[in-house]
């Protein structure tokens, strides 16, 4: 986007930020200014490990054989790793349009201030805001890309992607059902989920088809409606949070008590603010942050897809 110039209008009126803008995910993993760092872009995210499948055979034994030389048994791990993604986000404004925020566009009123006096402030902002609601997207649906080269544009996996090679049931295109949830954590418990701090995030589609699901309004005279903001199951108490970038026909089931961001900083900033030199007769900079998430086990999330969404 071109910098910000006195074709860019300022108005009169209280300030509103439409569209879906709201971050639960990522704040509720620790935000912009949490989570963990990496000095690499590749981090582990899980080093896992299993037992044999149990029985009553492999080591049991007579005396005769206790006592004889045995064959040791190793149990193996590995390593899953995600990667950090490049985010950089320009923002400018020209000298002129710096010196002129009273010319108002629009309907204008006498005595009246405009609610944006330092464009450049501004421009910072919305930058940040946009940073976090990419941030969030990439979070929830993005898909992995390894770096390769430096002309390699890696992307970090989120964690609905990551769920596809254990935990994922499919909806049928039917709405969501108590029986599609009761299958998603009966297959999430079988493969070690562990249920510590578990939430449920969908969008507003779905957060209307789960409230009809698990809703009960008492009879009142005055007072109408249900907002289910938990339930409760046979392996833990699931919080609801309406998140808007989540797809319409999904929900993820997650663990937050393994999720986190992982930031590889620059110069020791997480997000750097970094002022671009003046060449030009304008001001500005770019705000840049290498960011990934570390979603913990694969085996502590689920997500069922392909729901009805309409």
């Amino acid at each position: 986007m071109a910098y910000t110039d006195r074709d860019d209008l300022n108005y009169l009126g209280t300030l509103y930020q439409i569209g879906a803008n709201a971050t639960p995910f990522l704040n509720m993993i620790g935000g912009l200014n949490g989570g963990k760092t990496s000095p690499s872009f590749d981090f582990p995210v899980t080093q896992p490990w299993n037992l044999r499948a149990a029985d009553q055979s492999t080591q049991v034994m007579s005396e005769d054989t206790s006592v004889s030389t045995t064959t040791e048994v190793s149990y193996a791990r590995t390593q899953e790793l995600n990667t950090c993604q490049i985010m950089k986000y320009p923002y400018g404004v020209s000298f002129a349009k710096a010196s002129t925020m009273r010319e108002i566009g629009g309907l204008a009123v006498a005595g009246v201030n405009p609610p944006v006096m330092d464009e450049l402030a501004f421009q910072r902002m919305a930058a940040l805001k946009q940073m976090a609601v990419d941030i969030e997207y990439s979070f929830l649906q993005g898909v992995k890309v390894a770096q390769n080269t430096s002309a390699t544009v890696a992307k970090t996996e989120g964690i609905i992607h990551a769920c596809d090679a254990t935990n994922k049931v499919d909806g049928g295109a039917a709405a969501l059902s108590k029986a599609k949830i009761k299958e998603l954590l009966l297959k999430m418990a079988g493969n070690g989920a562990v249920f510590n701090n578990m939430v449920l995030f969908l969008n507003g589609y779905q957060k209307q088809a789960l409230t009809d699901l698990f809703g009960y309004a008492p009879e009142s005279v005055n007072v109408g409606g249900v907002n289910i903001q938990s339930i409760y199951t046979d392996f833990a108490q699931i919080g609801v949070v309406y998140a808007p970038y989540m797809p319409t026909n999904k929900i993820l089931i997650a663990d937050l008590s393994v999720i986190s961001p992982v930031f590889c900083p620059y110069d020791g900033q997480v997000i750097a603010d970094i002022e671009v030199a003046q060449t030009t007769a304008k001001k500005g900079g770019f705000l840049y942050t290498q960011v990934g998430l570390d979603f913990g086990p694969k085996e502590y999330h689920g997500v069922i897809e392909n729901l009805k969404d309409s």
